[in-house]
């Protein structure tokens, strides 16, 4: 019991931290309108091949949302317009640690961003990140270093959705890193293209330092955003 309370009053902690140091997206309900759209256009690119033809008023990433929440996907945000086996790659773990995996997420604005951030014209890094909370609150972070700025770097992308059921999430507590993986090739079940206007945080990247500590990215975050 003391073990739990502590954890818990840490994970209040957490938030508080992140809300101060991150923009903040509230999880809200979807209306009745968001439903029938998103479940139509679901319904119609089943019949398609996994090809959605995306034609509402809604934004996109509600609509990844509700297909994440409802259908039981995790997604992936790629430049490559043209992946239809995903397989295993050596990369780092939210912790640092190597793991040969396929990465996802549960989140439509994170996947949208690695869909439309241009990969090839980072120089030489750039950071991220999506925290979630129980309180289904959502916690980001996008800065790119002004070499990377200069070589205008948003392109379209497409958002695959992958079943859930062979993904592992990385870590969890009250407050986690919204990070999947499959140790194992997949195949994506539908794909929906983006392109910059459907990043709604665009006006949220950042520009940091290449050589700067993590810490000070976050610490100067939202600071820089306003500049």
């Amino acid at each position: 019991m003391y073990w739990r309370l502590v954890n818990e009053k840490l994970g209040f902690l957490k938030t508080i931290i992140l809300k101060r140091l991150f923009y903040q997206r509230i999880e809200s309900d979807f209306s009745l309108n968001e439903i029938n759209d998103f479940t139509r256009i679901y319904n119609k690119a089943l019949q398609n091949n996994g090809v959605i033809t995306f034609d509402s008023k809604f934004p996109k990433y509600r609509f990844i949302d509700f297909i994440i929440k409802e259908k039981n996907y995790v997604v992936h945000g790629s430049n490559n317009k043209e992946i239809h086996l995903f397989e295993t790659r050596r990369q780092t773990l939210y912790n640092g640690k190597y793991v040969d995996a396929v990465f996802a997420s549960k989140d439509g604005i994170w996947s949208i961003f690695y869909a439309v951030l241009d990969r090839s014209k980072v120089v030489p890094n750039f950071r991220n990140g999506c925290f979630k909370a129980r309180n289904n609150n959502r916690f980001y972070y996008f800065s790119l270093t002004q070499e990377t700025w200069d070589k205008a770097p948003w392109t379209s992308g497409t958002v695959y959705f992958l079943s859930s059921e062979l993904f592992e999430q990385t870590n969890i507590g009250r407050v986690y890193f919204d990070e999947w993986v499959c140790t194992q090739q997949i195949k994506p079940v539908l794909r929906l293209d983006v392109y910059i206007d459907d990043f709604e945080f665009l006006d949220k990247v950042a520009t940091h330092k290449a050589r700067e500590s993590i810490i000070k990215t976050w610490l100067l975050y939202k600071i820089r955003t306003y500049l």
